[in-house]
């Protein structure tokens, strides 16, 4: 399983998600098999547009499995921290509906309000 996370801010624009999932699948030469969010911006209108213009599922990601994947993360960002208590939301929201044993193929990539990263399972 391919999972690309996303990690944005309030109101951000669908279009800007859809050009990150595509700038990461272009890295990766992946497609992904579902977007995860945390689950205070699954209700997002860009998040649920975004989902459907791709094609892809959509899953909520709750806090505590952000907060476990967190040591499995590359990159930090003291801003996430300070905002949310955790410092790494897309790569977490990848790497935790990815599966325990997920690699991250797409370490975060940073657009208009939103990041995005891609984690690959074992199985994928």
């Amino acid at each position: 399983m391919i999972v690309a996370g996303l990690g944005l801010r309030s109101g951000c624009d669908a279009q800007a998600l859809i050009a990150l999932v595509l700038a990461a699948q272009q890295r990766c030469g992946r497609r992904a098999d579902l977007v995860a969010v945390p689950a205070f911006r699954y209700r997002e209108a860009g998040v649920q547009a975004a989902a459907r213009h791709l094609g892809l599922g959509l899953r909520a990601v709750t806090p505590d499995e952000l907060l476990a994947a967190q040591p499995r993360c590359m990159t930090r960002s003291a801003r996430a921290q300070a905002a949310i208590g955790v410092a790494s939301v897309a790569e977490g929201c990848a790497l935790a509906v990815a599966g325990p044993h997920s690699r991250l193929i797409v370490p975060r990539l940073t657009g208009s309000g939103a990041t995005c990263a891609m984690a690959q399972g074992e199985d994928a």
